[in-house]
């Protein structure tokens, strides 16, 4: 499930592969930008935005967002072209290829901010500021605490996830109210630390054991054992996004 660490991972493999190339091959998926061709155009940056990846070549910026499904995969000329492609990008012979993209847009490049002006501070971006995303998150404080950190213009980077696992960790229900947090800003800084020790990984780690099947707290673990106190995890798949919590654990 890609969130804001997946999203930054995958731009700094774009970047390794694509910057200071230039295409050789531009095929887009979707039918409003398919006759868009940036072939003979360098690529210029890779860069993340919360859960927001923008590829700048040229003159154009090309927008994605992975949605839930969606990924990106670069590297030799083996990389697989299939049906769930939306674009395709070579440069020489290097093939970088998005599938299942929940948002694929072509935008002018000195325009592109446009796309992301309504997201909060992103957790791993220059422009995290914990005092902000603060104030954002404590603005309404009746609100549900999973349901606040889901939401991109109170912070960009935390997805389901890691909803559950801030959760967990600061002994919170995911429907207990903002003001039940003692110490949003500490809470926020959490999270950020997060995402920042997931930023290499693809398999994202929450429980500081990088053993297969160890690696998180709740998030998927609906029935099993917490690994604190023994009780069975709880879920609830009722709602627009998944929930998991320990009921000992979390008040």
């Amino acid at each position: 499930m890609p969130e804001g660490d997946t999203v930054w991972h995958t731009a700094a493999k774009l970047r390794e592969h694509l910057v200071g190339r230039t295409l050789t091959r531009c095929d887009v998926r979707v039918p409003r930008y398919a006759t868009v061709d940036l072939t003979g155009q360098v690529v210029d940056e890779v860069i993340s935005r919360g859960k927001h990846l923008f590829i700048r070549v040229g003159p154009a910026s090309i927008h994605s967002h992975m949605k839930m499904d969606g990924s990106w995969r670069v590297g030799e000329r083996a990389v697989r072209i299939d049906y769930r492609a939306r674009i395709v990008l070579e440069a020489g012979p290097i093939r970088a290829v998005g599938y299942d993209l929940g948002v694929l847009e072509i935008l002018e490049r000195d325009q592109d901010d446009a796309a992301v002006a309504h997201l909060g501070p992103d957790l791993l971006g220059e422009d995290w500021d914990p005092q902000v995303a603060t104030a954002n998150l404590t603005a309404d404080p009746d609100r549900p605490l999973a349901e606040a950190l889901l939401d991109q213009r109170v912070l960009a980077g935390v997805g389901n996830v890691y909803a559950n696992e801030l959760c967990f960790v600061t002994g919170h229900l995911p429907t207990a109210p903002v003001s039940a947090v003692s110490d949003p800003q500490r809470l926020l800084v959490r999270a950020r630390e997060m995402l920042w020790l997931n930023r290499f990984r693809w398999n994202r780690c929450t429980t500081g054991d990088t053993r297969n099947g160890r690696q998180l707290w709740v998030y998927g673990r609906a029935g099993q054992r917490c690994r604190r106190c023994g009780t069975p995890i709880n879920y609830d798949g009722s709602g627009d996004r998944v929930t998991y919590w320990c009921p000992t654990c979390q008040r």
